[in-house]
């Protein structure tokens, strides 16, 4: 099962993506008021970074990924935990039963899926009473590193756009009429990792390679090139963790 985006040449790289804010989760889960062996169906489940999150809280997750090199990572980071099931299936699409499920998140998906489509199907795999959350993880755009970037992406790619995935998620949601009171969470994280790590990760961010991939690789090296000059080991990278849920009406 294909989506518009192709992610399999970003699949590596997508391992050292951040985790997302523990205080921004563990808000979530108690908003949800979901428990231990409650079911969850994480939607664009990726390399697991939230699919792991779901299943050490003790949930029964079915992991919904369409992409092949992306699930294969996924189905390797959960091993340890025979609670996740994974399924091949997108977020208009899940291939999973009807209320089923107490929660349905969506870790940096829901931008690329058709929003009003993912709603509809969250609605239908929800239990009454049950919670949709979407949520990404934002860089900190004011932090020098990520400012000096900023400028490699916008001199490289006229009008660039970060779309949907940094917007307020509240009116598509209302827009749907299947969902209570929008919800909104954050927190903050600090992602620490080696500096060519940090490179390689930026061949994750789909959001740019979009836009660019005549010449993405040009951005990578001059970002290699930026983060080599500080002549430093360690990269940290402040993220804020931003969630919006809300319960099924149903």
């Amino acid at each position: 099962m294909k989506t518009e985006w192709d992610y399999t040449n970003l699949a590596e790289a997508y391992l050292l993506r951040p985790d997302y804010a523990p205080s921004a989760i563990s808000q979530m889960l108690e908003q949800a008021g979901v428990r231990p062996g409650d079911a969850a169906c994480d939607v664009g489940a990726g390399a697991a970074h939230l699919t792991l999150e779901l299943a050490k809280f003790g949930l029964r997750v079915s992991a919904v990924e369409p992409n092949d090199a992306m699930r294969a990572n996924g189905i390797k980071r959960t091993s340890e935990y025979p609670q996740v099931q994974w399924f091949e299936g997108v977020g208009e699409h899940t291939g999973m039963d009807d209320n089923q499920f107490e929660l349905v998140t969506f870790g940096s998906s829901f931008n690329v899926c058709d929003r009003q489509m993912a709603l509809s199907e969250t609605n239908r795999i929800l239990k009454p009473g049950g919670y949709f959350a979407c949520m990404w993880n934002h860089r900190d755009l004011d932090d020098p590193l990520q400012k000096e970037i900023e400028g490699i992406i916008q001199s490289n790619i006229a009008g660039y756009t970060y779309g949907t995935r940094r917007e307020d998620q509240t009116a598509v949601i209302d827009q749907s009429g299947l969902f209570g009171k929008v919800i909104f969470l954050q927190g903050t994280v600090t992602h620490r990792l080696d500096a060519d790590d940090f490179i390689e990760g930026w061949k994750s961010h789909g959001t740019v390679y979009r836009q660019s991939p005549e010449v993405f690789e040009k951005i990578i090296g001059e970002i290699r090139g930026l983060v080599h000059g500080l002549h430093q080991q360690t990269i940290l990278v402040p993220y804020t963790t931003r969630i919006w849920m809300a319960q099924t009406k149903k």
